[in-house]
């Protein structure tokens, strides 16, 4: 049987003899087959860290619903409950490296990638998919309905982000919106492992999709100012041909305001207390920002943010305070909630 050949997936039709940009020799599409490990790259493994986001879920439920949270839940549960987003999750990366191939060319970095070569065959890139979206959604199933539903979801919001004749990626302000709606389905995942019969409040959920995009809007404004080049940004991704350095640092401003108004609304609505945590969380949102107005900022690639040790720090003693308000009650905090009669003489 001969070997499967590479397809090389087509020149974007947007490219016009005027706005072409030459390449590196090694963007060039390649006539040699993927290796296995060109596969496992483009699974992409090395973002499972962003999955981190399910355990404020896990923590929500803890704190809002101890009352729902299952009895029979334990920590094997969490942990087929991880690999089942991560098997989902790159699933949709799967299919986001082979459609973007055209795309990625013009990138100085991710020209390199397997797809951008022309190594991948579309069989094999495929069959991953079906392989690595089947086993996510039989993981998800053994949690419970609501998980797998959530599954389902992340699987639907992949298909949108990156196939036409949606493909939202391409289109200003909705590729951020499209895209980070996944934390908040990474926050329902984490919530219905414990509590699946009840839904989480609103505020988290809002709270959370709009501090995504606010972090999807600052690596928008880092890929752009890296590039440096506003006709070559817009050949590496079309939503960019819209943009400007202003427009995404001016977005990214309006999610934090809108998700810094729903966290509000969760920390004084479900215990006074948390309200403490919100100049931490303020202070986060600063510092991440100031992470992105860098050159070369690990914002263009979160699962890089490891090297930001100190913001990393910061963000655990966020969590740890969050942890400490819980088990401490704070009744003079009340005032801040109560309206009280003056007395007079």
């Amino acid at each position: 049987m001969p070997a499967p050949k590479p397809l090389r997936p087509a020149r974007t039709q947007d490219t016009t003899p005027e706005m072409a940009i030459p390449v590196t020799a090694n963007a060039q599409p390649s006539s040699t087959a993927g290796t296995l490990r060109d596969y496992l790259r483009i699974a992409r493994p090395d973002h499972w860290i962003k999955n981190i986001f399910v355990f404020p879920g896990v923590a929500a439920a803890l704190v809002v619903a101890p009352h729902a949270v299952q009895s029979f839940w334990t920590l094997g549960t969490l942990v087929v409950g991880l690999v089942a987003v991560c098997l989902t999750a790159s699933a949709n990366y799967t299919i986001n490296e082979f459609l973007d191939a055209q795309y990625d060319r013009h990138h100085p970095l991710k020209q390199n990638r397997p797809g951008a070569r022309g190594v991948l065959d579309i069989r094999l890139v495929f069959a991953q998919y079906l392989i690595l979206a089947v086993a996510g959604m039989l993981l998800a199933a053994a949690i419970n309905k609501p998980f797998m539903i959530c599954a389902m979801w992340l699987l639907v919001m992949g298909i949108a982000y990156n196939v036409e004749p949606l493909r939202t990626k391409d289109r200003a302000y909705l590729d951020v919106l499209s895209e980070s709606i996944n934390n908040p389905i990474r926050f329902l995942f984490g919530w219905f492992i414990l509590a699946p019969d009840v839904l989480p409040p609103a505020s988290a959920l809002l709270a959370y999709w709009m501090g995504g995009a606010f972090l999807m809007a600052v690596k928008r404004y880092a890929e752009f100012r890296s590039i440096n080049d506003p006709a070559r940004a817009a050949l590496y991704r079309r939503s960019f041909g819209r943009y400007t350095e202003s427009t995404l640092l001016l977005s990214a401003f309006f999610y934090a305001i809108s998700s810094a108004f729903f966290i509000g609304v969760f920390l004084i609505k479900y215990r006074i207390g948390f309200v403490l945590t919100f100049p931490l969380f303020a202070a986060l949102f600063t510092w991440y920002l100031a992470i992105g107005l860098r050159r070369e900022s690990a914002a263009q690639a979160p699962e890089k943010l490891y090297r930001e040790t100190a913001f990393l720090a910061f963000a655990a003693l966020t969590f740890l305070v969050a942890v400490l308000l819980f088990l401490v009650d704070i009744p003079i905090l009340n005032v801040l909630t109560e309206t009280r009669l003056l007395q007079t003489p």
